[in-house]
């Protein structure tokens, strides 16, 4: 058997930058054991297996798709990036005639429209609420060390942990975190949190105007750091749209690779999540 495989880097429109996701279009349903080795032996943050609803369609004629996210280690209810990379990969290399696409997944209907050079994607809108950051001292000592903090929420439904820096602390705080995986998982295993997202205040009056910034650790799934995460930016949203007052905003997340996202706070608790990506690879795997 031979499945076709994508490398896409998503939320950037330069090569190696952005966040790279696995995208493998199928004709047909595989088991659930060969997905998830599949996505271990392809080691990305996450590998993305797209199937048809309709089997009398393919993938140039169809709207509607099944989309399941796996990372090396497991599962996920909801993932961005790949999301993207997988709209691209029906756009751009299979040439999909629809102005929009819809894929099924864990998380319900997720749309995803083409937009100039980009795409912009429909997601559910995660709004966090405030905790006492004594419940999480150890994880955010693990995480940011002795830095001065100003916010900690919570998003139940994804299990993300927002960790806001102080408004005195330089992005070079946030972009100089050495963080180790290990020590985050050691802090926390109750099961309430299964993402770290670590977020500061933007410059928007400099060019290029980004509104916040943040990184996302996600060890608990296999994760030490994600360069651009998608999911995280449904809390992320929702947390600087009240912050600040403003329901369209820029983000950069500051990973090593970085990458940006534009976000859009609509109403019925949506978001829209918009960004580029570009093709890296293309090749077959051979089972």
């Amino acid at each position: 058997m031979e499945i076709p495989v994508y490398t896409v880097d998503a939320f950037t429109n330069l090569l190696f930058k952005g966040n790279p996701a696995a995208i493998c279009p199928l004709m047909h349903e595989l088991s659930d054991d060969l997905y998830q080795r599949i996505a271990a032996e392809l080691n990305l943050s996450e590998t993305a297996f797209i199937t048809r609803v309709n089997p009398s369609e393919n993938f140039t004629t169809g709207s509607r798709f099944q989309l399941r996210w796996f990372t090396p280690t497991t599962e996920i209810n909801l993932c961005g990036h790949a999301t993207l990379a997988s709209a691209a990969v029906l756009f751009m290399h299979k040439k999909n005639e629809n102005p929009k696409l819809v894929f099924e997944t864990r998380s319900g209907d997720l749309a995803v429209t083409q937009q100039g050079e980009g795409y912009v994607m429909d997601f559910p809108l995660n709004p966090p609420t405030q905790q006492d950051p004594n419940d999480f001292r150890d994880l955010i000592k693990a995480a940011v060390g002795n830095h001065p903090i100003q916010d900690v929420y919570l998003s139940p439904q994804t299990k993300k942990l927002l960790v806001r820096l102080s408004d005195s602390c330089d992005r070079s705080v946030l972009t100089g975190l050495k963080v180790d995986p290990v020590a985050l998982q050691r802090s926390e295993t109750s099961g309430r949190v299964k993402g770290l997202i670590v977020t500061m205040k933007g410059s928007p009056e400099i060019q290029p105007g980004y509104d916040f910034y943040s990184r996302y650790f996600a060890p608990w799934n296999g994760i030490p750091e994600d360069p651009v995460t998608g999911s995280a930016h449904t809390v992320l949203g929702s947390y600087w749209s009240q912050k600040l007052g403003k329901n369209k905003m820029f983000a950069h997340q500051c990973s090593s690779r970085g990458g940006e996202l534009r976000l859009e706070v609509c109403a019925e608790g949506r978001i829209n999540i918009s960004g580029e990506a570009v093709t890296v690879l293309q090749g077959t795997i051979t089972l």
